[in-house]
């Protein structure tokens, strides 16, 4: 690496952490304090639980600041650089703007791949194990009677046992109704899938009810049927361990996800939600990436009195990046869009105005 490189990375890391500080602490003030604080006047939870709660709450906090800290380093790097007259000697000495935004470019795309992975191995184990603590030891297992949704599932080693969807789920009744069974076979293959009406707990195992048997395993298209009006439902979890082995999306890595959206598209159900979330994993780190190609050359400006009009056009972009995101997403769930085009749509756009600004101050 080329002393100008680390010099760059240099003035570039401080703002970096400096984003994370400061837009983590304004995520925390305008809502995650008001939950705490429910959580001990409401709940009368002990300040140790909720501390606990608190910073299991973090990683979800903390990789939603990174594209936008990103975004402030970018441009406050260098605007300093173009104030101090530091890019115009470097520029003077036969480099491009590209060559020196190159090093904030390469740590922006680490810092992408990075979030992804901080997305996948901490951030749903960190926010299941909040959900948990508050579920179970602050709220005392407050469950609606109620539930949409249901899935369930056995593992055979790594690959895929059983996953079981239920539309409805009904804790006082101890009934799931609407139901859809894929049972997989050796190498996560699809062997046989049963559909009942309702299954309702006898005390020991499920009981599925008035329902139909396909079974492919015999491969080339071939499908038999058998019909039913009861069949014991290969799960073995009981009513109390339905609802606790019941996760948002945001405590599912990838492949939970996948499996989620498997079983959701097995029933015939709109999976839209589930897959935005699946895409998002990847395109909201990337954002950190895009957002360097904006903020490097906004904060190339020829006067220092400008660097505060880049300022305030890359919150400006903050603002347009997020509700594209929003917008996009929407047309997603509803169906409107594909969701993978819809997941990348904010990004593409941030690309192209990256690209634009800087074949713009290459000129």
């Amino acid at each position: 690496m080329r002393l100008l490189d680390k010099y760059i990375l240099k003035a570039f890391v401080g703002p970096f952490l400096f984003g994370v500080f400061a837009f983590t602490s304004i995520f925390i003030g305008t809502g995650t304090l008001f939950r705490i604080a429910q959580y001990i006047t409401e709940y009368g939870a002990p300040l140790l639980l909720v501390m606990k709660a608190f910073i299991l709450a973090l990683p979800s906090i903390v990789i939603l600041t990174f594209p936008m800290s990103v975004l402030l380093a970018s441009l406050m790097t260098f605007s300093r650089l173009s104030s101090t007259s530091e890019i115009v000697v470097m520029r003077a000495g036969g480099l491009s703007f590209l060559r020196l935004a190159m090093p904030v470019y390469i740590i922006a795309l680490i810092i992408s791949i990075g979030a992804v992975a901080f997305n996948e191995f901490v951030v749903p184990r960190t926010n299941h194990m909040y959900q948990s603590i508050v579920r179970e030891e602050i709220m005392k297992n407050a469950s609606p009677q109620t539930q949409d949704h249901i899935v369930l599932k056995t593992m055979n080693g790594d690959d895929l046992g059983t996953l079981m969807y239920a539309k409805h789920y009904n804790s006082e009744t101890k009934e799931l109704s609407m139901i859809t069974v894929q049972q997989f076979g050796e190498g996560g293959k699809l062997q046989q899938v049963e559909n009942a009406d309702s299954a309702v707990w006898n005390g020991q195992y499920w009981v599925m009810h008035n329902g139909i048997i396909y079974d492919i395993s015999a491969g080339n298209g071939v499908e038999r049927t058998m019909r039913f009006k009861e069949q014991s439902l290969p799960i073995k979890s009981a009513p109390k361990d339905i609802q606790q082995d019941q996760r948002k999306p945001e405590e599912l890595t990838i492949k939970e996800l996948r499996h989620q959206i498997s079983a959701y598209k097995a029933a015939y159900t709109n999976a839209n939600k589930l897959e935005m979330e699946m895409y998002q994993r990847f395109t909201i780190p990337l954002a950190s990436f895009v957002f360097a190609l904006v903020g490097a050359p906004l904060g190339l400006q020829k006067q220092r009195s400008s660097s505060s009009i880049g300022f305030g056009i890359s919150i400006l972009i903050i603002f347009i990046y997020y509700g594209v995101m929003t917008f996009a997403g929407a047309l997603g769930k509803g169906g409107a869009l594909p969701t993978m085009l819809a997941a990348l749509i904010p990004d593409t756009l941030g690309i192209i105005a990256g690209l634009y600004l800087n074949w713009r101050v290459s000129k």
